[in-house]
């Protein structure tokens, strides 16, 4: 799996390879991605690297580490997200949250791809290995990974009096 994102970091500075690359995610252009996936060894019904080297052609800024939960976490940061004293969710936690519940397939895609978007805008950068992976295995597993590395931020585990 790393030696595709070693292959499209050799590509990062192609525009065509990169614009073609993105036609991934629109139904009536993907043929055009297909020969670009050709040439960086990927198959074409491989779904998820596919998808994933559609999103690194879109925002091909990446993190060495950390899960799609702590980009967003970061992502709500940078917006400037601030909780209020109410229990309303934050515009970005009302986002991740419904990325949460997404079912594999399509549903799942597109709400990875609006936070891709929205990590671009504000110059999040993404660990796209971990989130190919997490998407092959894409579980309640992966969900729970994502929600505490997103909500468990900067907290500290109860101590032995607290628990």
């Amino acid at each position: 799996m790393n030696g595709l994102f070693e292959r499209l970091r050799k590509y990062r500075d192609d525009r065509g390879m990169m614009a073609n690359l993105r036609c991934i995610h629109v139904a009536s252009k993907k043929h055009r991605a297909w020969p670009a996936l050709n040439r960086l060894g990927v198959r074409i019904d491989d779904d998820v690297s596919a998808y994933v080297a559609g999103l690194f052609a879109m925002h091909p800024e990446e993190a060495s580490n950390g899960n799609l939960g702590a980009t967003c976490k970061a992502i709500e940061q940078k917006r400037g997200d601030r909780r209020g004293d109410d229990n309303r969710l934050t515009p970005t936690e009302r986002r991740f949250q419904h990325l949460l519940t997404a079912e594999k397939g399509q549903e799942l895609k597109d709400r990875v791809l609006r936070l891709v978007v929205m990590a671009k805008s504000q110059g999040v950068p993404i660990d796209y290995v971990q989130l190919e992976r997490d998407l092959r295995f894409w579980s309640d597993h992966t969900r729970t990974r994502w929600a505490t590395a997103f909500w468990a931020q900067g907290t500290e585990p109860p101590g032995e009096e607290e628990a």
